[in-house]
């Protein structure tokens, strides 16, 4: 009897310092992502819920291009990233997330406005508020970019302040004087 191969995933990380603290980079190994690492999460501090784990590996060298995207970005030289992500959201959160990368830099958009680009019914903003937070690439899936339909800052994963600054870096939101 032939028995199926078992592919083991090793989840690797590293950390990158960032005009908003540190960031946190983890990936799956991929024998088809440019580089052999696909990134599957960007988290940030006080982020709830993302830790490093005791199993992953650090290896910042699989992470060199996201490290690069992302200083280009906060130096204001790049408005898109061109990295391979692997996210295991459900259809919908994959659908929406998906939306969102078509959120152009330097501008926002609704909850409302992006349940139609999603393609879920008004009625699911709640759901849509969900998948939003529960986005695991911040800033490469520019959820920060989604605003309320007042104008309002509703909640960011990172912190509302975190998302006032990347807005204000991308000059969607004017600085604010003290």
């Amino acid at each position: 009897m032939i028995s199926p191969e078992t592919t083991t995933v090793t989840t690797i990380y590293t950390t990158f310092d960032s005009p908003l603290g540190e960031l946190l980079l983890v990936g799956e190994e991929s024998a088809t992502a440019p580089g052999g690492t696909a990134l599957a999460s960007l988290s940030m501090p006080q982020q709830r819920g993302v830790t490093v784990q005791p199993h992953w590996r650090r290896a910042p060298g699989p992470f060199a291009e996201a490290v690069r995207q992302l200083r280009a970005y906060f130096a204001g030289e790049r408005t898109r990233f061109e990295l391979a992500f692997r996210t295991a959201g459900t259809e919908f959160q994959e659908r929406v997330w998906r939306a969102l990368e078509a959120i152009p830099y330097g501008t926002t958009t609704t909850y409302g406005r992006l349940t139609d680009v999603a393609g879920a019914p008004r009625g699911d903003v709640r759901a849509l508020g969900a998948a939003i937070g529960a986005n695991p690439l911040l800033i490469l899936r520019p959820c920060h970019r989604v605003i309320g339909a007042d104008g309002t800052m509703r909640g960011y994963a990172a912190g509302v302040e975190r998302k006032i600054a990347l807005l204000t870096h991308e000059g969607a939101l004017q600085p604010t004087l003290i």
